[in-house]
């Protein structure tokens, strides 16, 4: 339930830092501030959108030198009022000293001049209440927050832009637009014809469903925006595996030596390589051992390769190919599936005898282009690496036309409803129901779309998403 008190929170992550901001928001949120605000002017006095100079003091404190306020910290506050704000309520901002002591003592002294404590999530919550943004561009706000790449975050700015929201709404409007046509018609049939209709509506339908395809189809994309792309760092001993992890996360992850097998168990790392995130796997070197432990170590290898998203096959350029090699290069998946493996023909830097066309007459299907030239210790042929990466797996839409990608499982799944109910109507169309019948699961389409912009939405699932964001937002 919506409440219209005023409430107050740290705003800045909770660590030391130069600068710190508390966020108020409510009714009584200029006149809280005041309360504690010492400046050339009172902020009531202030216009919206301005910025006063002076100190947070405690005036239930005095200072033994003055018998004045005690003065806890030297500030900048903003003053902004509704409805042009974030909440479209009345908002101030205290930019102060970033240290966590000193917010949490003015957060304190806000308290108890009447302001509560917001709940996670409270203000974005606010502005989706009032109005302000739906539901969509609300989890786009935390999904920028935590973006981890600049895809993510440009994918996360157009939903906050309201990219998806105006899709779904063109959507829902053309669908309101038929259910209102045959409600009328049904009602009033001398003035309106539905001889023919049925067949009309379903070209309609169709396109519509064209729209949702297209949206769906972007949700595995969106995945691998959001959470990352699995990889498997994959190869023979020695063949530089753990020289790339380290040189992809930019530091000495995995122990690197000249010694075969170092590699017994899978080591993983989330890295940020170009445009896109990469969740890295190096698995153990793949070779026929006696080995129990080290045989293990290879099955994981295996199974990894298997799970993964992405394979990167690391092989040794600075030596001549052999039937091991070969035997792992006929292991990696189906032709078919080759378009989600990159062959890194690593230690470029030597002497390199391995040749793309040496792998290619064992793996003729496999493309040109996912057959790279690197040298992991020099950090060489990272750059081409991440641009096949990129183009592999988004096609570099994002940035030729700013296409939305769908990263959200509950706008997926609410996607997915609609395109069933949408489906049903085009059946029913084809096995002649009578348009009464066909509204039931027009209007069901249409109300699972307004879950996605919160149009159609319980107030408890409402909270359980607010309820996820950050303090302070």
């Amino acid at each position: 339930m919506f409440q219209s008190d005023t409430i107050a929170a740290i705003a800045t992550a909770m660590s030391n830092a130069g600068i710190g901001i508390i966020r108020i928001s409510g009714p009584d949120a200029i006149a809280v501030a005041d309360a504690v605000f010492r400046g050339k002017r009172r902020l009531s006095e202030m216009e919206s959108h301005s910025i006063s100079y002076g100190y947070i003091v405690d005036p239930d404190v005095k200072d033994p030198l003055t018998s004045k306020p005690r003065r806890m910290d030297e500030v900048l506050v903003s003053v902004f009022r509704a409805p042009r704000t974030y909440t479209r309520e009345d908002v101030v901002e205290i930019n102060c000293h970033g240290g966590i002591l000193m917010l949490q003592e003015i957060l304190r002294l806000i308290f108890k001049k009447g302001a509560r404590p917001a709940e996670a999530g409270e203000f974005t919550k606010r502005a989706f209440l009032n109005g302000r943004i739906d539901l969509a561009q609300a989890e786009a706000v935390m999904d920028l927050i935590r973006a981890e790449n600049d895809l993510s975050a440009r994918n996360s700015l157009e939903q906050l832009s309201g990219a998806l929201s105006y899709r779904i709404r063109e959507m829902r409007q053309k669908l309101l637009y038929e259910i209102a046509f045959i409600e009328a018609a049904l009602d009033d049939p001398e003035h309106y014809d539905l001889d023919g209709y049925a067949t009309e509506l379903k070209g309609k339908l169709e396109d519509l469903s064209a729209g949702l395809e297209e949206l769906l189809a972007s949700s595995r994309e969106g995945a691998y925006l959001k959470e990352g792309i699995v990889t498997a760092i994959v190869g023979r001993p020695n063949a530089g595996k753990s020289s790339l992890l380290n040189a992809l996360a930019g530091r000495d992850r995995a122990i690197v030596t000249d010694i075969p097998g170092t590699t017994r168990d899978t080591l993983e790392e989330k890295v940020r390589l170009g445009h896109v995130t990469l969740n890295l796997v190096d698995t153990a070197g793949i070779r026929e051992s006696d080995d129990q432990i080290e045989q293990i170590g290879v099955q994981r290898a295996f199974s990894s390769m298997r799970e993964a998203d992405l394979i990167l096959c690391v092989m040794d350029a600075s030596r001549p190919m052999d039937r091991e090699d070969r035997d792992l290069l006929r292991e990696l998946p189906s032709s078919t599936d080759l378009g989600h493996c990159i062959i890194l023909l690593n230690k470029m830097d030597l002497d390199p005898v391995l040749t793309r066309e040496e792998v290619r007459e064992v793996l003729p299907e496999m493309a040109e282009d996912r057959i790279l030239s690197a040298s992991a210790l020099r950090e060489e042929g990272l750059d081409l690496l991440s641009d096949r990466i990129e183009k592999m797996f988004f096609r570099g839409q994002i940035q030729e036309n700013g296409q939305v990608f769908i990263t959200n499982a509950r706008h997926k799944y609410a996607l997915d409803q609609a395109r069933a109910s949408l489906r049903l109507v085009i059946d029913g169309i084809d096995r002649q129901m009578t348009e009464d019948l066909l509204t039931v699961d027009l209007m069901n389409c249409y109300e699972a779309l307004g879950k996605i912009t919160g149009e159609t939405l319980e107030d408890d699932l409402a909270d359980e998403i607010f309820s996820k964001f950050c303090m302070g937002k």
